[in-house]
């Protein structure tokens, strides 16, 4: 039943006309919980909230189905907007973003005129930015961009996805760029072809990974809700003697926020991915798909209205 609910929403996270009607509609029936408002604005004032609690924060201006250089253009304008915002409000906020969104379908030129623009300016007010991934199909695509912009800059990470077969190499290929990443299970429908249909062996890879990275002594985000992986983590680097300033744990805005102020107040890194923008519908979606048990909060959110 469960997977059944989960393939269900990541099919509508990627209907077109329900993104549409949704930017249209604006923020309702709970999608609120996950997504700090439709403006930059919004997102300050939530990422100080959080600051102030000692959680530090990532920020993402939510962006689908960007198809052309006009698109592209206008969301890497709002990458520099909030940029700016994240240095002029003095925010402890790095910035993610999704390569799709700066042009990845459209041209690797445009991709990466977009990605130098946000870097330098990134740079400039020593902001960092993590590249996200997405589904398998565009996988490698990102890795190798991430290769040509970290020679030229420190101040960029990417995603890796613990339910893809081919990660264990990625970690192995990438370790020679000592690069942060953020590990993550995976969010999108996959063929089992590509990715551990199992949740059992997505976790076994995942702490896989972490190790490895770890060890490696690179610098770790391991961004999870799961206790079992946290717990996994922690008994890690006191086994390896890895201090607590090597990693951090991540979690998503609206989802267990009082295990995010208990990790900080245990003295870890607790890095909050809180994103924004009109175009929330996809990323909602997959929220849901990731845990069913949210639907329940939804639904009692509507009943209420």
């Amino acid at each position: 039943m469960e997977q059944t609910m989960r393939n269900f929403f990541l099919f509508l996270s990627q209907n077109k006309m329900l993104t549409k009607l949704a930017k249209h509609y604006g923020l309702r029936f709970g999608a609120a919980r996950f997504v700090a408002g439709e403006t930059i604005d919004g997102a300050v004032d939530v990422v100080r909230e959080l600051n102030d609690q000692g959680l530090d924060v990532t920020i993402d201006h939510l962006g689908e189905f960007v198809t052309t250089e006009e698109e592209a253009g206008y969301m890497t304008e709002h990458c520099i907007q909030a940029i700016r915002r994240i240095h002029q409000e003095k925010l402890s906020s790095q910035l993610s973003l999704k390569l799709t969104s700066m042009g990845l379908d459209i041209s690797t030129e445009l991709v990466m005129k977009n990605m130098e623009y946000i870097l330098k300016e990134a740079k400039q007010y020593n902001v960092f930015i993590t590249i996200d991934m997405e589904d398998y199909q565009r996988c490698g695509k990102t890795i190798n961009i991430f290769k040509e912009l970290k020679k030229r800059y420190d101040n960029v990470g990417t995603v890796l996805q613990a339910y893809l077969y081919r990660t264990e190499q990625d970690i192995k290929t990438l370790s020679g760029y000592a690069p942060n990443l953020r590990l993550v299970k995976g969010a999108y429908k996959e063929s089992a072809a590509v990715a551990f249909p199992d949740k059992i062996d997505v976790d076994d890879s995942f702490k896989n990974l972490i190790k490895l990275h770890l060890l490696n002594g690179h610098y770790t985000a391991i961004a999870t809700h799961d206790d079992q992986i946290i717990e996994y983590t922690k008994k890690l680097a006191v086994i390896h003697d890895i201090p607590r300033d090597q990693f951090e744990f991540q979690m998503l805005f609206g989802i267990r926020p009082e295990r995010q102020k208990q990790l900080r107040k245990e003295g870890y890194t607790m890095r909050v991915y809180v994103p924004y923008g009109k175009d929330w519908y996809g990323y909602f979606m997959r929220r849901l798909a990731e845990r069913p048990a949210n639907v329940a909060f939804i639904l009692k959110g509507i009943v209420k209205k």
